[in-house]
């Protein structure tokens, strides 16, 4: 089996590569915060310090980070894939960033030997740890072929979806359907329940209805108990590159664009550090002026 490194051990990424060691790889890893890597660790991976000593280690690198500065240090910056003499060649960035942070990272690896497989992927923390997830690459055909069995242990659904840079695109305009989708459910909640109508109600009402699925269930779960996760979420990130791509293609995005207006609501009035089902809720709890 090959020898794989991992960069970005938090909470999506130490799930991916847990399941990458469970698949019989070898793994080494890094995180800018070490303690987020000791589980992996406890499985048999050994810790890098450095993105360079990590490709320097393996055949092939993977990662997931946090932001576009993330990706950029990895791939560019001192002790970064850029300045690795040995090792791996490829790398599989699964971070969800913007298209054109990816694309001009690319373009300056690729100067130096690298290939680049532009991927995201699709599900939370849970889904990741249980190897459920939906992911979308992006770039070099032949490449994602050559590298579909890496992909399997990580994800239910593998789509190659065109040219590089199309993995973040995917990424972001789900996350806008997923934003629209909240605050257009928690929206008619609100109305339902001014009506006499409860939202467990009409959670077996939608069950039974052509509107039917599992983002649609598990939303109304979450609303049903009033058991708001708290952790940050990342949607209202991946609107904004979402809605600045769609600037740039001249795309009007009227719903979308006030979807992230509701979440800015949360983040004004401190009702945003849950995922995004919660904050879609304290939003229109806000609205109607509940007090907590």
């Amino acid at each position: 089996m090959k020898t794989l490194g991992f960069i970005g051990t938090g909470g999506m990424g130490v799930g991916m590569a847990a399941n990458l060691i469970k698949a019989g790889y070898r793994l080494v890893v890094t995180d800018l915060r070490r303690e987020q890597a000791k589980g992996l660790e406890a499985q048999g991976a050994q810790f890098m310090d450095t993105p360079k000593a990590v490709a320097e280690s393996c055949e092939i690198v993977l990662s997931m980070l946090p932001h576009n500065e993330a990706v950029r240090a990895v791939g560019l910056g001192a002790g970064g894939l850029g300045e690795a003499t040995t090792g791996a060649k490829v790398w599989i960035d699964f971070s969800s960033i913007d298209k054109e942070t990816i694309v001009g990272v690319s373009e300056q690896l690729t100067r130096k030997g690298w290939a680049i497989l532009d991927a995201s992927a699709g599900g939370v923390e849970e889904v990741a740890a249980a190897g459920q997830l939906a992911l979308w690459l992006s770039g070099d055909k032949a490449l994602f072929d050559e590298h579909l069995p890496i992909l399997k242990p990580m994800g239910k659904a593998i789509l190659h979806v065109g040219e590089l840079g199309n993995a973040k695109l995917v990424k972001n305009a789900m996350a806008m359907l997923a934003a629209v989708q909240h605050m257009s459910l928690i929206e008619v909640c609100w109305l339902l329940k001014k009506g006499g109508v409860d939202a467990a109600t009409f959670r077996t009402i939608l069950q039974n209805s052509q509107q039917e699925s599992e983002a649609v269930r598990r939303i109304m779960d979450v609303v049903v108990s009033g058991n708001y996760k708290p952790r940050k979420s990342w949607m209202p990130k991946d609107v904004g590159f979402g809605l600045d791509m769609a600037r740039e293609m001249e795309a009007p995005m009227p719903f979308v664009s006030l979807a992230q207006q509701m979440f800015a609501i949360g983040q004004a009035t401190g009702h945003d550090g849950y995922e995004a089902t919660g904050i879609a809720c304290n939003v229109y709890d806000v609205i109607h002026g509940v007090k907590k």
